[in-house]
């Protein structure tokens, strides 16, 4: 591996919302367990372990940012390193601010590489990966901006193409391996499944992946040269970046300037330096209940079972268990999942078309395609159990040495009951401890307090009452985290 710096920048935005309803736009698929002991985005986080790369920069949306400084702090990897993004605007601005946050962390004498990838991929061959990136990198380093090409496996209609030219030699070619790139011929959006065989057939094309390898001078170069638009409008957002705890935020009107748009679309399309480097690992962006069915390990009948599942005389199914007891009887090709708060049945050949599902939901004016029933924060998370008219009853759960902000609400009164652990509360100016089975009344329009002075989890019950009880019901006078 060279001794020029290597910075992972990993994609995390997105709502994936063919995997509803377990991915909802406030907990999306990357930040979940689907396939293993960790969830996707520190799955993408453990195959770098063995490369030779700085801390990785992680860019996500507003509202996904404690989840992400969570994951990142559960793997030693928060290094005041996530980068927020007032809106989403593509793959194109994504990469910018980061090149342009590297490049500025580093210098101009330094010109890092930048290794980008996406955070709801998944890799099944590390070592097959990491040979990948490291035969790309001394084509990054003279300038190349290399995409991982996957090698198929199939004639497959989700994902776009990209058809291969000549083999690219090295300008130093000293113990390069032979025929690793090739030059891009061109890119194809998703083909139908004829054109797919013949794609396949040929063994000129590959998936393509979204993930990619350059300079971050040489992608800030191109960029400017075809999209100046998008260049100016993110050297402007980075140029008044505001630190806030373990987040870099950028300036929120210069960004919201930036046009939508892909990096393939705006650079890898245009330029004349884009090279395609095969990467043969086992991948899968995991894109609908199918593909998860597919990589997962499945029994004797063909079935996957996650969680308390029974079943009798199926095959070939996906059942999805999150908090009871899920079971079949004669079903095939099916995909069951259950969540506290829904369920989803679909033919394994139409699941595409969740999507259309989670559009229903939301014209209807619900909510379960934007939030879980089981909700998390910095400090913990809540579940909300029951609600009626003037009440609501949540299960709080804050973790070890957390602190809810000094806070009120004009609308609700609250009664805690702690279940477990210890409770600090502040009420007005008095101060409370309180153990399993005891129990403290929150008046409207009490300032009051929240933390776990202890080692355990504080679990208790809260039930609200008043004649307004939504979340937006709440004033910050002082918040560990930012909030207001």
């Amino acid at each position: 591996m060279s001794s020029t710096k290597l910075y992972p920048v990993i994609m995390a935005g997105g709502s994936g919302s063919r995997l509803w309803p377990l991915s909802r736009i406030l907990y999306p698929k990357q930040f979940l367990n689907l396939n293993g002991s960790e969830t996707m985005l520190q799955s993408t986080l453990k195959r770098l372990d063995g490369l030779s790369c700085q801390n990785p920069v992680v860019i996500c949306n507003e509202v996904h940012r404690f989840i992400v400084a969570e994951q990142l702090r559960e793997m030693g990897k928060l290094t005041k390193n996530i980068i927020l993004e007032p809106a989403g605007r593509n793959t194109a601005p994504a990469i910018a601010l980061a090149a342009l946050t590297v490049d500025q962390a580093e210098g101009a004498d330094e010109d890092p590489l930048m290794l980008v990838l996406a955070a709801d991929h998944v890799i099944k061959d590390t070592a097959a990966f990491q040979k990948a990136v490291t035969d790309a990198i001394p084509y990054a380093q003279e300038g190349k901006l290399v995409t991982f090409g996957i090698v198929p496996t199939g004639p497959e209609t989700g994902y776009g193409y990209i058809k291969r030219g000549e083999a690219v030699a090295l300008d130093n070619p000293v113990n390069a391996p032979d025929e690793v790139a090739f030059s891009v011929a061109e890119f194809r959006e998703k083909p139908d499944l004829a054109t797919a065989q013949a794609y396949l057939e040929s063994g000129h094309y590959y998936w393509n992946s979204g993930m990619f390898l350059f300079r971050a001078s040489r992608y800030l170069e191109e960029l400017n040269k075809f999209r100046a638009d998008i260049g100016g409008a993110c050297a402007d957002a980075v140029g008044t970046i505001d630190p806030d705890l373990d987040f870099v935020r950028v300036d929120v009107d210069a960004f919201l300037r930036c046009p939508d748009e892909s990096i393939d679309y705006a650079v890898m399309e245009k330029t004349q330096d884009a090279i395609v480097v095969p990467m043969d690992a086992g991948w899968s962006d995991v894109g609908s209940w199918s593909s998860l069915w597919e990589i997962s390990e499945k029994d004797e009948l063909g079935n996957v079972h996650q969680g308390d599942v029974i079943s009798h005389n199926s095959q070939d199914n996906y059942v999805f268990a999150e908090s009871s007891l899920v079971t079949t009887v004669g079903v095939q090709n099916l995909v069951v999942v259950q969540t506290k708060d829904a369920v989803l049945i679909a033919d394994v050949n139409q699941v595409q078309d969740v999507k259309k599902i989670v559009e229903k939901i939301k014209s209807a004016g619900r909510q379960e395609h934007h939030i879980h029933r089981e909700v998390y924060r910095p400090w913990g998370k809540y579940d909300s159990i029951d609600a009626g008219a003037r009440y609501q009853v949540k299960r709080i759960t804050v973790k070890p040495g957390e602190k809810l902000s000094l806070q009120m609400h004009h609308h609700r009164a609250e009664h805690w009951v702690v279940v477990a652990g210890t409770a600090k509360v502040t009420k007005g100016e008095e101060q409370f401890i309180l153990t399993e089975n005891e129990s403290i009344y929150i008046p409207l329009g009490e300032t009051h307090s929240l933390e776990n002075p202890g080692k355990i989890s504080l679990d208790l019950i809260e039930v609200r009452s008043g004649a307004y009880l939504e979340e937006d019901d709440i004033v910050r006078f002082q918040d560990n985290y930012g909030r207001v």
